[in-house]
C-alpha cells in the first residue's frame, strides 16, 4: 500500500464569486457588516487563532503595511474563532490598527467556507484553514489566497 497523501481543506469559494454576506461582532463589541463596508475594497483574512505563532507574524505583517493598504483603498479585517476579549488583548499586545471579528459561533467562517480537516506536524485535526479573501467595492470577491505566507502576506495580497 502507498502512502495516503493528504491535503489540507481548500475553500469552495473562488475569484468573480459574490462574497458571502455577513454580520459579527468586532474587538469592542460593535456588529460589523459586509453590506455596510460596500464602496470599499476589503482584506478578509481568516486565522486560526489570536497570539499564536503564525498567525501574530501573520497579523503583524498586515499591521507593518497597514497605512500603505488604506493609501491603496483597502480596508483589512481578521477573523477568527476567538472572543471579543481575546482580541482585545491581541490588539493591544501587538498594536493592530484593524479590526478583528469575533466569530465563536463559525458561521462566518463556514459561510466562507474555511473551516475543515487540516494537518499539522503529521497530526490532523479540524480547524480553521488560513485563508485570505480580497473582495472589491461591489462584494465581489477578486482573489483567493489560500497559500498564505505569513511573513509576506501583504506583498501576495498586493502583488
Amino acid at each position: 500500500m502507498g502512502k495516503e497523501t493528504f491535503k489540507n481543506h481548500v475553500t469552495h469559494l473562488k475569484a468573480g464569486d459574490k462574497a458571502p454576506d455577513f454580520s459579527a461582532k468586532d474587538q469592542n463589541g460593535n456588529i460589523v457588516s459586509l453590506k455596510d463596508l460596500k464602496g470599499k475594497k476589503i482584506v478578509l483574512y481568516f486565522y486560526p487563532k489570536d497570539n499564536t505563532a503564525t498567525c501574530t507574524t501573520e497579523s503583524c505583517n498586515l499591521r507593518d503595511n497597514y497605512e500603505y493598504m488604506k493609501k491603496q483603498g483597502y480596508e483589512v479585517i481578521g477573523v477568527s474563532a476567538d472572543d471579543e476579549r481575546s482580541h482585545q488583548k491581541f490588539i493591544k499586545k501587538y498594536n493592530l490598527p484593524f479590526t478583528l471579528l469575533a466569530d465563536t459561533d463559525k458561521k462566518v467562517i463556514n459561510d466562507y467556507g474555511v473551516w475543515g480537516r487540516k494537518q499539522f506536524m503529521g497530526i490532523r485535526f479540524d480547524g480553521i484553514a488560513r485563508t485570505t479573501f480580497v473582495i472589491d467595492e461591489k462584494g465581489i470577491i477578486e482573489e483567493v489566497i489560500s497559500q498564505v505566507k505569513s511573513k509576506e502576506h501583504t506583498k501576495q495580497i498586493l502583488k
